[in-house]
């Protein structure tokens, strides 16, 4: 059994954007009993992850660190099609991954307690992402 379903979520510059009510709805209404889900954003500059929810330091601390790992406009880069930032975000990205695997039963997300599915915004300007989301069972 599966089911696929596309979302399209409004970031903020270089913040995280919770998304796992939406996540959990898809699953809940998917049918799928219980599984596997997909998550997938489709763009080349954000990422997916999941950290904790309850304590909002965290996700600024986890952007101070990327900054560091990738800072904008490092005169190393030879890319900088698309602004200062261009290098870094496409960096981050790969660097955090876009895609989660998460399990399911019973029509719900299986993550643990404090955990929190969230979309991580690399540009220095807000975008609109799509994400696809697929269930298997």
């Amino acid at each position: 059994m599966k089911h696929q379903k596309s979302i399209l979520v409004e970031t903020l510059p270089r913040m995280m954007t919770e998304i796992t009510s939406e996540i959990a709805h898809i699953v809940a209404t998917s049918g799928v009993p219980s599984g596997l889900v997909n998550v997938f954003v489709r763009h080349t500059s954000c990422s997916l992850t999941i950290t904790e929810k309850a304590d909002a330091d965290i996700r600024g601390d986890l952007e101070t660190l990327a900054r560091r790992w990738a800072p904008d406009g490092d005169p190393a880069y030879r890319r900088d099609t698309e602004g200062e930032d261009d290098m870094a975000s496409l960096a981050r990205s790969v660097l955090t991954g876009v895609s989660l695997n998460i399990p399911c039963a019973n029509g719900r997300l299986l993550l643990g307690r404090l955990q929190g599915i969230y979309l991580w915004e690399h540009r220095a300007q807000a975008h609109q992402r799509e994400i696809v989301v697929s269930v298997l069972g």
